[in-house]
């Protein structure tokens, strides 16, 4: 993340993305396949990370790459091998950003759901940052009821940010600028969506 100063002066926090050229690797039908979709290429992985079956997929494109699908309604005027570039956007487009957020391990309930925890007197030793009852008082028949909130796992889950906005796109370093955050660390693969579809 970075900020630019906007036309009227104010500070603007913008994400930085490195937007690379993606190619078709594969065009779905309705006729064929039951829905109408493309199939994209981008990023790139080591070869011993792809299986056999997606290598052959992709032999003719000649990169080792990261495979993604998007429906679409109209694909006859794409073919497979075409490359999508940075200018399919402009300053101004909404966009839906979708990404791994970053792994946290394993959390308390503080951090994970925003618990209070315990009061900080009246005895409480080492219970400041606990969950507190989860069950019993005749809730649920004294069973710990399903979806209870505890400590475990956090992050590493796909998040969408909706209705980003394209402040400006660089079409000379491949580089997209997009308002506020999104989710996951650097390096992260990233879908861009317009919000329109």
């Amino acid at each position: 993340m970075t900020q630019i100063f906007r036309e009227d002066g104010k500070v603007q926090p913008v994400t930085v993305l490195s937007v690379e050229s993606q190619a078709i690797s594969q065009i779905k039908t309705k006729e064929k396949d039951g829905y109408s979709a493309v199939q994209l290429s981008a990023g790139l992985r080591k070869d011993k990370n792809i299986s056999k079956p997606v290598k052959g997929h992709i032999k003719d494109l000649g990169t080792s790459s990261v495979l993604k699908e998007f429906r679409i309604e109209d694909v006859s005027s794409l073919k497979v091998g075409d490359k999508i570039l940075i200018d399919t956007f402009v300053a101004g487009d909404n966009i839906n950003i979708s990404a791994i957020s970053k792994g946290k391990g394993f959390q308390g309930v503080v951090k994970r759901h925003g618990f209070h925890g315990g009061p900080r007197s009246h005895g409480q030793k080492h219970s400041e940052r606990e969950a507190g009852s989860i069950g019993g008082g005749g809730r649920a028949g004294g069973r710990v009821i399903k979806g209870m909130r505890m400590a475990g796992r956090m992050g590493s889950d796909r998040i969408t940010v909706k209705n980003l906005k394209v402040v400006g796109v660089d079409k000379e370093n491949n580089e997209m600028m997009v308002s506020g955050a999104i989710p996951g660390r650097r390096g992260t693969l990233v879908e861009i969506r317009s919000a329109k579809s």
